[in-house]
């Protein structure tokens, strides 16, 4: 490739970056690289339909020395309904707001926006400042010219060049496209006529012409279209590369002012955008007042009635009060000297007005929680000077940045503050932030092999291998999973799709809303961003994202949703409604931290549920640290990280507190700084801290010292190293004593945590934990409640609740309301709402229905419903459930299956009554009623009715429910494991060699050892006891496929106590199915049978259930069952089933006058699968089949 000239100026016009999202591969720093590279000294992204890009490629071409140019690709409708593609470039700061008003239109005032469709009336009047480029072929000018109509070119050109004087140029391309050369000719002969200048471009899509195949994959996966579908549209050729100015110019040799044009008009745009500086909201203070004043004055307030609280009647102490008063002085002094006193009052507002409105606020995150300022106007919510949090580490006086409050709201009412910002600040000025989506790992290897046309298995496997953390990447996939890799090695196709993954994978697919980010504009939003809206016209975003946004001067404020924040406004509700009067209410902001109930719970790990401390890891490290005090709980929540568990920090921590190693402090003066880590320096706070005792760091120099040596900058941590050296020693401070220290400084802030942010979070820990303490089943009901809709979780808070002795009422139709409640006794009432298939509505309407009376059967539920809002499918779903188990008698079993068979009558019964009422029709003997009765337990005559089968009705509450309610899968089977085992696991006791053990997997999880290897843990459950067994990396490659949930399994293992947890783990050695094990060791299966209860084709119907599930198969007795009397045990000598291929089939029968076995032949040998044992129990009774088996 020829090199650039200086002479060979060339600038690229129309670029699609991969914000374009419909195509384009570019991405901004793959352009100024090549750009640098290409000696190109200008360039522009025009974007399809938006400006996403825009302060990404500002700034970084500015920084690499590129003039950018700012534009955009806009799909124009005139009024005869004729498109013209222009790119629309920036000449000027006027243009460039007439541009963000132009895009924004598209989407603001757009009824949708698939395609994205600017009407030509609405750009008239918008157009100064801008240049325009006449979009080629695909505008009005180039369809007139290649349908031969040059006087009707002239006309609209005309008008074009009016709307744009002097800023319109007929655009050219060669990029291999049908009908080009027709156009150039035809476009250059009206140019030339009409004195109008001329511009090349490439289109460009990509940045190099290899980049062709991956582009045109990405236009497949946008269309969900595949490679070799015949149908699909070839909108792009190889051609559409970031060519070099030399390739340009050779491509235009024949018009060589087409390129100098491009070169002219890069020269014209010359957009400065002042970035980076905050332009704040204006807060509405009272009239003659300054900002800086009322800020002042109401800290002042707001901190007496905190003294208040704190003091009581020696709030007017000084010698108390006078350091809070102090550090509110300095902070009010540095904020109003900072120039953000409207930043605290607007923050203060919305929180305020939040908790006006009932909406729960949490304590505070992050380093606000270290301001006094911040307490005292209600920001946050717990006291900085009790723990030691400072004000530097959030607002730093010696480095300007602004503040950022991330504020807590619950889930439920977040979107309501946020509608209140925008009514106070008007809607024009509110918005919230976009997002973008890329193609990440497992999506994308899915996506390339359906546009490859590769196999469903082989993406779905490809895509499994990959595992599943945040932030995976695919070259993180190959190196953590090794059978990736091999897989790949191994496959030709797979090969194909990772190659192809690799260069889409990171690549901008779609958009999105971030979850709390919102921004207030002091004027409206378009004098700093283009707008977004979803296609319905609701939700508002900024084009840019929440980095871009505080670049291009908009303040962001961070407005979160905590579900926690909900699970105890929910929980302290319902305890305040069941309140007596003389008893005093719960609140949650007045708790003591000192309550001894609270940290014997944390004590035992008992904290499922609990805010931040509910992890397995957790509640190990929990046990092993034994909290006794709230900085306890601050110190959990900033040593559970992977930086403090890997580097030794926590082991030094715990070993401290329980004095198995003295405490050190380096320096006397460190003590008071260190003491209540025990030496350790665990708090990013510390740090700058120990340099403010030790070298006389100001606090803000300190914070600078902290954030050189997080991000280990060589040169600047040289700096701080020298200065701290110097300024300790000359305290006095030993030298070698001083290097150390500042090594241990260097080496813990890596690992140091935010103090506010740990302190804040360990509030709400506190909160929880005191809930589930002195109010569980309220809590739970609670928590429940937030995770109806995750059935996962709620197997473990179920789980929980039975652990805490907490009674659950099963789902009621009579009694339950949508969410989970508690009772007058206290039990929990399982919520409607956690049905699957069931939603609000088909809820509401049934607890509207039940307003005036409980529903006394089915029929009356039928009939006093709404069959729209809960049909014949969600009336399935309640009775799977056991939600209308008491609308008839009997066990559970039968009631069940009696309401399934009555249901299809009662919904037509109930559906003719209906009709009858909206038609104003009486039947003429009174109510309608089926034809037979559907109540009170009897059926359509000739209708047999047999019970559901105990594994039916759990399999139907583990699809409706999630879990298994009305008992457990595994007591059906425990009288033939405990042949086969060596007893319960609630029983099991460590010995020497291998047990063989069994129980459903509950549950199971993961883990790297440090060679790269997988282990498992299993979590074995068989309704007396839970027990861990650990499948090492050998053994987990050979039984991985054996691992799925509600499986039962058989693990011979060896038994220890843990030294740390001190319950029984075990180590697997071998693992099989129960199917494997009967197979192995079952030898007969029994019928005990009453000959009496026998019908006369007992023979034949037995025969016709047994014969799929023979071992050797004779059609010439498929019907006859050849029979052997015998007292004895089996003809085949005992020999084990694996042996004979199969169990012998034994009947025993009784009657009146006598007893008898039957053993069948071999012939009859039968596989024990469980579907035979089910049917053999739906025919004869569950107690009349069993299996006998030879013994472990």
């Amino acid at each position: 490739m020829p090199e650039n000239l200086p002479s060979q100026h060339f600038a690229h016009l129309r670029v699609h970056s991969e914000f374009s999202i419909n195509d384009g591969l570019v991405t901004v720093s793959e352009l100024i690289d090549r750009l640098q590279a290409l000696k190109m000294p200008a360039a522009a992204i025009t974007d399809l339909a938006n400006l996403f890009g825009l302060i990404k490629f500002y700034s970084a071409a500015c920084k690499a020395g590129v003039k950018p140019v700012c534009g955009c690709d806009v799909l124009i409708e005139d009024e005869a309904g004729v498109q013209t593609r222009l790119v629309l470039l920036a000449k000027d700061r006027q243009g460039y707001l007439n541009l963000i008003l132009l895009i924004s239109a598209l989407y603001t005032e757009a009824s949708h926006h698939v395609d994205a469709v600017l009407p030509l009336s609405r750009l008239r009047g918008h157009c100064d400042g801008l240049i325009a480029l006449s979009g080629a072929q695909q505008s009005n000018i180039g369809a007139a010219l290649l349908a031969e109509e040059p006087d009707r070119a002239r006309v609209l050109l005309d008008q074009w060049r009016a709307l744009f004087p002097d800023c319109f140029y007929l655009e050219l391309q060669r990029v291999g496209k049908a009908d080009e050369e027709a156009y150039v000719e035809a476009a250059l002969a009206l140019a030339h006529k009409a004195q109008c200048p001329v511009v090349a471009s490439n289109d460009v899509r990509f940045i190099h012409q290899e980049d062709f195949d991956a582009h045109e994959v990405r236009i497949c996966i946008n269309e969900r279209r595949t490679l070799d579908d015949s149908r699909r549209p070839h909108n792009y050729t190889e051609q559409q590369y970031l060519k070099s100015a030399a390739e340009m110019t050779e491509l235009f040799a024949d018009i060589p002012e087409a390129v100098e044009n491009a070169w002219e008009i890069a020269k014209r745009c010359n957009l400065g955008l002042e970035l980076g500086v905050p332009h704040l909201p204006n807060y509405p203070v009272p009239d003659g007042v300054e900002l800086e004043d009322y800020l002042s004055s109401v800290s002042s307030e707001g901190l007496g009635k905190r003294l208040q609280s704190l003091f009581g009647e020696q709030a007017n102490d000084v010698e108390r009060t006078q350091v809070y008063l102090d550090r509110l002085e300095w902070e009010l002094n540095t904020i109003n000297q900072m120039g953000f006193a409207g930043y605290f009052l607007i923050v203060m507002e919305f929180i305020q007005w939040a908790k006006d409105n009932g909406i729960p606020v949490g304590p505070g995150r992050g380093s606000g929680a270290g301001s006094i300022v911040a307490y005292s106007l209600g920001i946050t919510n717990l006291d900085p000077l009790r723990y030691d949090l400072l004000f530097e580490r959030f607002l730093n006086p010696e480095r300007v940045s602004m503040p950022d409050f991330d504020v807590d709201f619950c889930m439920e009412g977040r979107d309501r503050v946020i509608q209140h910002v925008a009514e106070l600040y008007g809607k024009e000025a509110v918005s919230q932030i976009i997002t973008f989506g890329t193609m990440a790992a497992k999506a994308v290897v899915r996506d390339v092999a359906r546009v490859q046309g590769k196999p469903y298995a082989l993406a779905d496997k490809l895509s499994k291998l990959i595992p599943f953390k945040p932030g995976m990447t695919l070259k993180k996939a190959f190196d953590e999973e090794p059978l990736l890799g091999e897989f790949v090695d191994g496959d030709d196709d797979a090969q194909e799709i990772m190659e192809m993954a690799y260069r889409l994978e990171g690549i901008t697919r779609n958009v999105g809303k971030h979850a709390g980010g919102v921004v207030i504009a002091p004027t409206k939003l378009t004098d700093f961003t283009p707008l977004y809206c979803e296609e319905s016209g609701h939700g508002l975003v900024t084009q840019f994202d929440k980095n871009d946004v505080e670049t291009a001067g908009l303040v962001k404020f961070d407005f979160l949703g905590l579900r926690t924040l909900t699970i105890i406004d929910w929980a302290v509700k319902m305890i305040n409604a069941q309140m007596g009067e003389d008893e005093t209410p719960v609140d949650i902001n007045r708790l003591p931290l000192a309550d001894e109930d609270v940290y014997r719970l944390l004590q035992k790990g008992e904290t499922t549920a609990v805010f931040q401390l509910e992890s397995h890891g957790m509640k190990k490290l929990i046990k092993r640290l034994i909290p006794n005090c709230f900085e306890d709980i601050i110190a959990l929540v900033a040593l559970f990280r992977p930086g403090p568990l890997q580097s030794g920090m926590v082991d030094d921590f715990i070993d401290r507190k329980h004095g198995r190693t003295q405490v050190v402090y380096f320096h006397p003066e460190l003590e008071p700084v260190l003491s209540n880590t025990y030496g350790v320096i665990l708090y990013q706070e510390q740090v700058m801290q120990i340099a403010q005792v030790l070298a006389d760091y100001t606090l803000g120099g300190a914070d600078i010292l902290r954030k050189a040596m997080g991000k280990k900058d060589p040169d600047e941590m040289a700096r701080q190293r020298a200065t701290f050296m110097h300024d300790s020693e000359a305290r006095g401070v030993d030298t070698d004593v001083a290097a150390s220290i500042f090594d241990l400084m260097e080496k813990f802030a890596g690992y140091g945590f935010n103090k506010s942010h740990s302190a804040a979070y360990a509030l709400v820990s506190y909160q929880t934990a005191w809930l589930k303490t002195h109010y569980s089943a309220y809590f739970m009901a609670a928590v429940l409640t937030a995770d109806m809709q995750n059935t996962d979780k709620i197997v473990t808070l179920i789980d929980e609740c039975r652990e805490m002795n907490l009674k659950i009422v099963p789902p009621d139709v009579n009694l339950g309301q949508f969410n989970f409640t508690v009772n007058d006794g206290g039990e929990i009432v399982y919520g409607l709402g956690a049905i699957k298939g069931l939603g609000e509505g088909p809820v509401e309407n049934i607890l509207k229905a039940r307003q005036a009376s409980p529903f006394s059967d089915l029929l009356d539920l039928c009939q006093r419903i709404d069959a729209q809002a809960v049909n014949e499918r969600t009336m399935e779903a309640l009775i799977r459930s056991g939600a209308l188990d008491k609308l008839v008698e009997g066990g559970i079993d039968h009631s069940r299956a009696m309401l399934t068979a009555m249901l299809p009558d009662a919904v037509q019964a109930a559906e003719q009554s209906n009709r009858n009422q909206a038609a104003g029709v009486d039947d003429l003997f009174g109510d309608i009623t089926p034809t037979e009765p559907v109540n009170g337990g009897r059926l359509p005559s000739g209708m047999k009715l047999r019970p559901w089968a105990e594994q039916q009705r759990l399999i139907a509450e583990k699809e409706t429910l999630g879990l298994y309610l009305s008992g457990h899968p595994i007591r059906e089977y425990m009288g033939e494991l405990k042949h086969i085992t060596n007893g319960r696991l609630a029983n099991l006791r460590p010995e020497r060699g291998t047990q063989r053990v069994a129980g459903l997997l509950h549950d199971f999880r993961t883990m790297k050892n440090k060679a790269g290897d997988s282990i498992a843990f299993l979590m074995l459950d068989d309704s007396t006891g839970r027990f861990e067994v650990t499948l090492f990396a050998k053994e987990y490659e050979k039984y991985r496929d054996l691992i799925q949930k509600d499986q039962i399994l058989l693990v011979e293992c060896t038994v220890r106590i843990d030294d740390h947890s001190g319950d029984m783990k075990g180590r697997a050695k071998q693992i099989m199915t129960l199917a494997t094990a009967r197979k192995r060791f079952a030898q007969r299966l029994a019928l005990n049978l009453n000959q009496e209860a026998l019908p006369a084709d007992f023979c034949e119907h037995l025969a016709n259930i047994l014969g799929p599930y023979r071992s050797i198969e004779d059609a010439a007795e498929s019907v006859h069952l050849n029979a052997t009397v015998t007292q004895g045990e089996a003809s085949n000598g005992g020999k084990p089933a694996a042996e004979t291929q199969g169990c012998r089939i034994v009947i025993n029968y009784e009657r009146s006058d006598s007893r008898g076995c039957i053993m069948l032949g071999q012939d009859w040998l039968v596989s024990p699968a469980d579907d035979l044992i089910q049917r053999l129990r739906m025919e004869y009774g569950k107690d009349k089949v069993a299996l006998d088996y030879r013994g472990k």
